[in-house]
Parts: structure tokens; sequence; C-alpha cells
């Protein structure tokens, strides 16, 4: 089987799982929201990204894309988009270096939107490629991390154009974040590693959504699993869910497992490696392989065994213990495994291609800055899974209606 045919039967599998995208993309192929837009994209090169590109195809785009991040390429689906007529500049396994010539290869489409996936397409443009940004009308963002560099650039004045925050929907946020970051990470860790998790201790750092997530599944396989934070609110909701929370230093003594779901770098030091257990495993779940200094590793092990297993590299550090790192702290879920289920990237994928619809019909009017998908396409989006599912729900009355909407009626 040659690279396209693998990559179509990918393609396949992974729509039968995407019925609402499905039919966004039936939509757009009769009403072209998209025609004569050049759409520059840095995104996860997977199945399920190469349904929401067709969706986009049939909507009138032009599209590039480029991978958001090297190790999660899937090459036999990059070979079957160029198929489809999508310019793909992806590889698997590429360096840093080739990694960003190829965001600037997508960006050579002269783009009239973009969407990134840690903003990193973004950033280029607004560093390397400014002669780039009068031509850009808006953009969409799909993860946390991505949204908190955009804030900050919006706070600074230095974003040029609208970016809508497809992350921040309450559907991405419940379905993806904390479903699909939950099964998808556990599942990385245990292809890697072929651990048991009952029983051991895991220690998830962050509890936003993501880490929830995580936090939720490693309990309900049987493991103890402490929480550490930084944010008060989020530490005390960890503690009421009947999680231990400690600081890191605390946390690095017992762990067994360590997982970072947290958006920022530095998350597990050079003091907490030197602290850990023989054996201890470590894995990211946060967009960047940042988390986990992976820099203060190399300089504390004395030995370096590459590819023990498929995905883990083993450290060994002074007095022969072992640190073992999964997907060269990576995003773990995407690297060692499949990244989440189709049925989840149905939602994530299906509020961006109808925030891609909005935007374009929208974006003149629009002054540059971040902002939440209309409340609108969320519920859309809900609606469409609950129909697809075969789920119905109440509506509200007249009365009710009335009711919500009045002061008058006292109690």
């Amino acid at each position: 089987m040659d690279l396209g045919e693998s990559g179509e039967r990918q393609i396949s599998w992974a729509a039968r799982a995407m019925p609402v995208l499905t039919a966004i993309g039936e939509r757009f192929a009769a009403e072209r929201p998209l025609a004569g837009l050049r759409i520059a994209a840095c995104l996860h090169v997977t199945a399920e990204t190469a349904v929401l590109m067709g969706a986009l195809k049939a909507g009138g785009a032009e599209i590039a894309l480029a991978a958001s991040n090297p190790l999660s390429t899937q090459d036999d689906v990059a070979e079957a988009l160029r198929s489809y007529g999508v310019a793909v500049h992806a590889r698997a396994g590429v360096d840093r270096a080739a990694y960003y010539r190829h965001i600037h290869r997508a960006l050579d489409l002269a783009p009239d939107l973009v969407l990134d996936d840690g903003c990193d397409l973004v950033n280029i443009l607004h560093t390397e490629r400014t002669d780039l940004l009068d031509g850009v009308s808006g953009g969409c963002e799909e993860t946390t991390t991505g949204i908190i560099r955009l804030r900050q650039m919006a706070a600074e004045q230095a974003l040029r154009f609208p970016v809508v925050a497809v992350n921040d929907t309450r559907t991405k946020r419940m379905f993806d974040n904390r479903y699909g970051t939950g099964q998808s990470t556990l599942d990385g860790i245990m292809r890697a590693t072929n651990t048991m998790l009952a029983g051991r201790t895991v220690v998830v750092a962050g509890f936003g959504y993501c880490g929830r997530g995580v936090a939720e599944r490693a309990k309900g396989l049987g493991a103890r699993v402490i929480v550490t934070e930084i944010d008060a609110v989020k530490a005390l909701d960890a503690t009421l869910q009947g999680y231990e929370v400690r600081p890191m230093e605390q946390a690095a003594v017992t762990g067994d497992l360590f997982i970072t779901v947290t958006g920022n770098r530095d998350v597990i030091r050079a003091e907490h490696l030197a602290a850990m257990k023989d054996g201890a495993i470590l894995a990211n779940a946060g967009h960047f392989d940042v988390e986990i200094d992976v820099r203060a590793l190399d300089e504390l092990a004395e030995e370096v065994h590459r590819a023990v297993r498929p995905n883990t590299d083993e450290y060994v550090l002074p007095g022969g213990r072992r640190l073992l790192l999964l997907a060269e702290g990576r995003l773990v879920n995407l690297t060692a495994a499949e990244g989440h289920p189709a049925a989840v990237m149905d939602m994530s994928f299906s509020a961006q291609a109808l925030a891609v619809a909005w935007l374009a019909r929208e974006r003149a009017g629009l002054a540059p800055g971040v902002y939440d998908v209309p409340e609108d396409i969320d519920q859309e989006v809900a609606r469409l899974k609950l129909a697809a599912a075969g789920i119905a729900i109440d509506e509200l009355t007249g009365d009710q209606e009335t009711y919500l909407h009045s002061w008058r009626s006292g109690s």
C-alpha cells in the first residue's frame, strides 16, 4: 500500500466518527462561504485535520498546511491531502529548522486568513514575515497555549488582525481539552511504556481543563493522583474533588509518573529531576516541549539510552537512577499515540470551520484583537452533535422564556 492509499483509508476512517464536520462540509460545498480566500494553516497533520481541510476546501478556500508539531505528522495523511489539492508542507520527525521552514512555505501563499495551533505561525507573521500582514484579515487559534500568547500580544497592542479563540468555546474546553486530552494522553503513555497505572502515583502538573481530564482518567484507572498548581482556585477545586495537592518539590520525591499540562515552561526543573525515584516516567501533554527541562535532564545524565522502547528515552543519572522521558518532551498523546479520538475532533474542528466562515463574513468590521467564538456557533455544534447521536433535549415553553427574561414576576 502506498502512502496516498494508506492516507485515504485513515481519513475515511476518521470521517466516520465526524458526522458534524462532514455535514458542515456538505453545507460549505453548497454555500461556498470561503470562495476566493487563501488560508495558511499550522495544525497537527492528522486524519482528523484532513477532514477539516476537506470542509474548508469544499467551501472554496485555497489552502497551504504546515505542521504544528514535527512528531505528530502522519506522512500518509499528508500525501493524501496533496491529492486533494491542499499544499502540505510537513514531514514526520523533521528538525526544528525544517519545522520553521515549512511554516514559511505555508505563508508563501500570502494568506487572507490563518489557522494556528500554538501561535507559531502568527508569531512568525509578526516577526519575520511582516510584509504579509496587510493582507491577513483574520485568524483562528486552537489551543490554550496559543490563546495565552495572543492575549498578551493584544494587551501590548502588537496583534495586527482579529483572531477567534476557538479553544475557549464551552464545547472545546469540555469535550476536547478535558475528555480528549485525558484519554489520549494516557493512551500515549501506555503505548510508550506498557506501564500499569493502578496503584501507581501519578503527578499531574496543572489543573486546567486538560489537567482535570488527565487526573480523572488516571484516577479511573486506579492511580493515586497528586496535583500541582499555581492557581489557588484551581488547587482548591482539585482538593475538593479528592486529589492530593502539593508543590512539585514535594511531589517529585513520591511520583512514579509525571504529566505536565500547564502551557508554561520549566514546570519540571533540575531540582525536581534530582529528587525523583529510579524509574520515574516523564511525559508532557502541554503544547510545546518546554514544560519538562530536557536540557537540564541532559546535563544531569551520565548516559542516555535512546529508544529503549518506541518514543521512550532512558536517562541514567549519578548513582544509577534512571528517568524515562517520553516523546522527547513533546506532546505525548500525538507522538506516542494518535491524538484525540476523531469523535472529539469532530466538535473542535466543526467549531473551527464555522468560526472561519463567520470570520470570512465579519472580518471587515473587526478591529485587531482576540474574539470569542459567537455563542450561537457553540450551541449549533452541540445541537448537531446531539442530533448525530440521536439525543433529544427539552425546549423552553413560552411561559418559561417570559419568566427568564422578566424581573417583574418576583418569586
